[in-house]
């Protein structure tokens, strides 16, 4: 990633991520992939599709301490594969040992290789949200793999978000969460506003043409870039970074330059499936320990709300470790480099206590 934000590395070159992918992998077990089918899924709409499939990559022994991990949107299980993420956590010794532990990174519905839109349904695909995501999760660890308990539950950004769903669907299914990058209350404020200019950009394009497009519309491609720039990256770290116009003409115009052209449909149903998340009715329900990352800087997430420390409250074994601003950090992207919170995880994993499942 040249800048570690999942956002961002989704627009990085075939080459780079083949290489970034070889150089995580030398210290740990090769990943696997694999794919599953959920059979008759029935989505929060009511719609039912007869076949889900579900793509994910595993990492380690299936006979090790299952851990899920949840990537953010726009990205894949196997996007985080990368030196800063997995080559922090994967392997002997650290804190997700791949010899220990039996780690599981699905893609998500609507993203990576599992079923979306542009699999040929288009617009007609069911409208998704965070709670069929975390349902199809489910029934993946479950049925397709055959696990009835997790150590860990760990997720970033939107895969952040849906670690609170885990821990108010099925309380008694891990032993901890790693909610990070997120917050678990209602979509809304700057976050929400600045995806909805994301989708109204798209569904705005002519080019789209109510999904039934012949070439890709080019709005959803800049407005992708205006939302990298605008809610992550860290302020401190752009001022460095670019300190002078000319520098922050160069980095626009090379974010813009290396920016691929994601399929119309999918971006949006990406962005849109975050409309209704809210966990906060049911944040009592949750039985795990609870360690929250955020970054000080995060721009979606900003601390200076009190929101975290408020929703916090209401979950018995929750804390938050708030990473300090610096202009190493990337603001939102700063959770995506496992060097800022990996001690703190696996010190929770030392401390938490297992449970029955």
């Amino acid at each position: 990633m040249k800048i570690p934000n999942l956002l961002f590395y989704a627009a990085t070159t075939v080459v780079l991520s083949l290489f970034a992918l070889a150089a995580a992998a030398a210290d740990y077990p090769a990943p696997k992939e694999g794919d599953w089918v959920a059979r008759d899924f029935k989505f929060h709409t009511g719609e039912v599709l007869p076949e889900l499939r579900l793509h994910y990559t595993t990492v380690g022994d299936p006979a090790g301490q299952p851990v899920l991990v949840l990537h953010g949107t726009t990205g894949s299980g196997s996007g985080l594969l990368t030196p800063a993420f997995a080559g922090e956590l994967f392997g002997p010794g650290q804190a997700l040992d791949a010899t220990k532990y039996f780690i599981i990174l699905p893609d998500a519905i609507g993203h990576g290789k599992s079923s979306k839109p542009s699999n040929g349904l288009r617009a007609k695909f069911p409208r998704y949200n965070y709670d069929d995501i975390v349902a199809a999760q489910y029934r993946l660890v479950t049925e397709g793999l055959g696990i009835r308990h997790v150590r860990l539950v760990l997720g970033n950004s939107m895969g952040g978000m849906q670690t609170w769903i885990w821990g108010v669907s099925y309380p008694d299914f891990m032993d901890a969460l790693v909610p990070m990058a997120s917050q678990p209350t209602e979509m809304s404020s700057r976050n929400w506003m600045m995806r909805r200019l994301i989708i109204d950009a798209i569904r705005n394009d002519p080019e789209w043409n109510n999904g039934d497009y012949t070439t890709q519309p080019r709005a959803g491609r800049v407005a992708g870039v205006f939302y990298g720039i605008a809610t992550n990256g860290g302020t401190l770290a752009y001022q460095k970074l670019a300190p002078t116009r000319e520098k922050a003409d160069k980095v626009l115009d090379d974010r813009l330059a290396a920016a691929r052209m994601p399929d119309a449909n999918d971006a949006l149903y990406q962005w849109d499936s975050s409309r209704d998340y809210n966990p906060s009715p049911n944040l009592e329900r949750i039985r795990a320990a609870v360690l929250a990352v955020n970054s000080a800087d995060d721009e979606r997430n900003p601390p200076e709300t009190g929101i975290m420390e408020r929703e916090l409250k209401r979950v018995k074994n929750g804390k938050l470790y708030l990473i300090p601003a610096s202009e190493e950090t990337r603001g939102h992207g700063t959770t995506a480099m496992a060097k800022f919170w990996k001690q703190q995880v696996q010190g929770l994993l030392e401390t938490a206590p297992r449970r029955a499942p």
